[in-house]
Formats: C-alpha cells, structure tokens, sequence
C-alpha cells in the first residue's frame, strides 16, 4: 500500500460510496472499535505487529470501523447491519479495548435517507456490534430507530438466538423478535442482493452478494476483521465461533475476491472498507476501491 492507505489503515472509515451500476452502496459509520491485535488474533506475535505497524495507533491498539451497508436501488433503501447505537463499552483485557457508536442516524442523514427510509435491515449475525440501531430508540422515541423495517435473519441463526440470552442479550433478542423475517441461503432479499449463509464465525453468519452494473460486491461480515487477514486467511478471531471452519472460508473468500470485476466489503476494516484483492509479490493482498 502506498503512504496515504497506510495512513488509511489507522483511522476509522467515514462515508463511502461506490456504484454497481443502477445501484449504489454506501457505508454509514456508527463509530469505531480498538482491539489488542494479539488477543484478537491469537496465531499472531509481537514479531507480526512489529512488521506491520502500519495497522496499529499510537496506543497499539487494531483501529476497526462500525456502521452499516446502505443499499439504494429505485429509490428503495435496504441496511445491512446497523453498528453499535449510541453507547459505549470497554474491557481491561481481552480483545476489546474500547467500542462506541452512536452516528448511524446522522450519517443516514448526510445520504439524504431517514430511518423510515429503510424498508428492511438485512443482518450478518446477531453481535452487539451489527444490531445498534435495531434495538435502539432514536433521540427522544420510544422505539427502536429501525422497528418499522423487517429484521432479516438467517433460519440458523435465529434458531440460536438463546445464545443471546446467555450473553446477557435477553432484552435485545426481546426487541428483535416481533419484527424478524428468516431468510436461507441463496434467498434474494432486495433487487440484485442475496444472502449467502456462511457459518463460522457465528453458527448462522450471512454474508450479502449485491450484483449490477457488471460488478458483485460482497458485503462479507465478521467472515475477516482486518485487512491483515487477506494475507493469512488462516489467521482466525478470537469472536469466531468455529476458528477452523471460518479459516477454511476465508480462503474461498479470498479467492473469490481476486476475481476480475469482484468487490469486498469489510464492515470492521479501517478506512479501506471497501476494496478487492491482488496477488502481491508473496501473496494475497487487500487494495482499496473508493468508487
């Protein structure tokens, strides 16, 4: 990467858009995560990061982006995950330094879109840090921001919503569930957009392919983290739920990203959201694509 994505690679994304044709995309920030790259990636060491400093702040800490996919076509608007919603949280140790959200609205907002714009809200997995803004009230209501749209989730992943509870997350799967519509794979949930149920970091985890204009995109979740990961798919995440399964996808992913007219998005990539891969030099690498 040149000096400027480097620099890229410190700090958050803001607003970006690209078009497939009839349809455009648009990343809405919600805030931003720091995690502790060792602990979020466990096959890693202090001789990895000390390579690639390029991807850490000043405190050391993985910077990640938090928002949402905003998805325009025909004037329909459809999310795909909502951030994190406005609050706030961090932990001493572990991979999670520190998370906020908050900004999903107003940056809706910027797009000219309302919440009320948006008919459905298409999940890739039921964490905290994707359903914000559907469990959330606007400033001043009473009611989520998002409780008018239909919640679509994966059948295998809304089967396994006790698994929420266990996570001290009853009251969010309460908030869900009177609006959600399962979906399965290959399911075509808004025009040129399907889902695509790829388990492993969840036991349900969705990602989203959105054709047109002669271009995919594919809006791939928690499948990888970091850019990093493009590199070494090997490298699976502390949140993964089935470390190995999700390796073995993420090798497909990344090969699948290299194909010609191919787009990826990283919902949790630094200022590099979206972009698709090129074989550089000792292998596999994630190139920005801003339109």
């Amino acid at each position: 990467m040149t000096t400027l994505q480097n620099e890229r690679l410190r700090r958050p994304a803001g607003i970006r858009s690209i078009r497939l044709g009839d349809t455009k995309v648009s990343y809405v920030p919600d805030g931003d995560v720091r995690l502790r790259p060792l602990q979020l990636l466990p096959d890693t060491t202090d001789e990895v990061w000390a390579a690639h400093p390029e991807y850490l702040d000043a405190t050391g800490h993985l910077v990640g982006s938090v928002g949402g996919l905003l998805v325009e076509h025909g004037g329909r608007a459809l999310l795909i995950d909502t951030g994190f919603g406005p609050q706030e949280f961090g932990m001493p140790d572990g991979p999670l330094g520190a998370i906020h959200g908050g900004a999903l609205l107003a940056g809706l907002a910027e797009l000219g879109r309302s919440p009320e714009d948006i008919e459905a809200v298409a999940f890739t997995h039921l964490h905290s840090d994707h359903l914000g803004w559907a469990c959330h009230p606007a400033p001043g209501g009473a009611r989520p921001a998002l409780a008018h749209a239909e919640y679509l989730i994966s059948e295998a992943e809304w089967e396994r919503r006790d698994l929420l509870e266990e996570q001290g997350m009853a009251e969010q799967a309460a908030a869900l569930a009177p609006h959600v519509r399962t979906i399965t794979d290959g399911e075509e949930v808004f025009p040129g957009v399907r889902a695509r149920i790829t388990p492993g970091h969840t036991v349900g985890h969705a990602e989203y392919v959105i054709t047109g204009g002669g271009r995919r995109l594919i809006a791939f979740g928690d499948a990888v983290h970091s850019p990093i990961q493009i590199d070494h798919p090997d490298w699976s995440s502390a949140f993964d739920h089935d470390p190995a399964r999700t390796a073995g996808h993420r090798r497909r992913l990344v090969a699948e990203l290299s194909e010609p007219g191919t787009i990826g998005f990283g919902v949790h990539f630094a200022d590099v959201v979206f972009g698709h891969v090129r074989q550089d030099g000792t292998g596999p690498a994630w190139h920005p694509v801003d339109s």
